[in-house]
């Protein structure tokens, strides 16, 4: 009773169209769900991720969920995840997108789920890593752990989003650490992040992974610009 009164006079709306949800719904409308860039990164090794890594790292896999368009829907949900703490769209990407990882006609036997950081400044600014969410129904759907231990963010930089593409890329090689020890040896490691751009985040964490011996890295990401 109580939730029909919350929900009468402040009713749950669409994260990306504003519409009102209908009692079956959760985050986003059907509309909104069946108009959804999916890329299909997944199903091609070749996609456009991971060219992006081409002679700079070895990724053994990369895949994006969604086109990126400013403007458009799904910068519209990232920034309610990422600004306004709607976490509870990261969950819904994060399932939908293993429903889809599980088509995959391969098997990556990745051992651990890896959020890029946040600094211990950013993280308390902000109260939440926005990528936590996604990560974790990632980490559940494939039943392994996800781990925001390993990975370390040393230096605090400003929004991303707010630099241009050569901002984006200075001064990021030394920006993050590992800290680990033998029971982290020879593990495969999949990184996830919100949107893919440059790749110079993800190269950086890549390359702090990789110290780990026998480590091996892969990539995926909600969204990727378009």
């Amino acid at each position: 009773m109580i939730n029909y009164i919350i929900n009468l006079f402040f009713p749950k709306v669409c994260d990306g169209c504003r519409s009102i949800l209908l009692q079956n719904e959760n985050v986003f409308c059907t509309g909104c769900r069946h108009e959804m860039p999916l890329t299909q990164y997944h199903l091609d090794p070749k996609n456009e991720a991971i060219k992006k890594f081409y002679g700079k790292v070895d990724m053994q896999f990369a895949a994006a969920f969604l086109y990126f368009n400013k403007k458009g829907m799904v910068q519209e949900l990232i920034h309610n995840l990422k600004y306004k703490g709607h976490q509870e769209i990261g969950t819904v990407l994060g399932n939908w997108c293993v429903e889809d990882l599980k088509e995959i006609p391969f098997k990556i036997p990745f051992d651990n789920v890896i959020p890029v950081p946040l600094h211990k400044k950013k993280f308390k600014e902000r109260g939440y890593n926005q990528i936590t969410t996604f990560g974790k129904a990632i980490a559940s759907g494939f039943e392994i752990p996800f781990n925001e231990k390993i990975l370390l963010r040393k230096i605090y930089s400003k929004t991303q989003s707010k630099k241009n593409l050569l901002g984006r890329s200075e001064n990021i090689e030394n920006i993050f650490d590992v800290e680990f020890d033998e029971t982290d040896h020879n593990k495969h490691f999949l990184i996830v992040d919100d949107v893919l751009t440059t790749g110079a985040t993800i190269e950086a964490c890549s390359r702090a992974l990789l110290k780990i011996p026998g480590a091996k890295v892969s990539v995926l990401c909600m969204a990727m610009a378009h």
